[in-house]
């Protein structure tokens, strides 16, 4: 999920994100079992909610999951931590990829 740029201000957004490149946007990396717009919808109206999410949401990113779908759960941990790995290899601000 595409977030706004506002979180990049927070110390520990930044701990997380050392070399983080002002030209990648920030983003969350999360897995679900449901629909990546409904889990938005949830996420955005509180429910079972990042605080990232909630506060700072703007829209889903499908260009970086739509490749790795459909997983099952244990192909989904791993893919979900991969991808928050590469993406902040890239440069890119992540926050969640548990």
């Amino acid at each position: 999920m595409l977030l706004d740029e506002g979180i990049a201000q927070l110390r520990s957004v930044q701990k997380l994100n050392p070399d983080r490149d002002l030209k990648k946007p920030c983003v969350y990396v999360g897995m679900t079992g449901i629909a990546p717009s409904l889990r938005f919808k949830k996420h955005k109206a509180g429910y079972k909610s990042s605080r990232y999410v909630r506060t700072y949401g703007i829209r889903l990113m499908p260009e970086l999951y739509e490749a790795l779908n459909p997983l099952s759960y244990d192909e989904a941990v791993i893919a979900e931590q991969g991808l928050a790995r590469k993406l902040r290899s890239e440069g890119y601000t992540v926050v969640g990829g548990h």
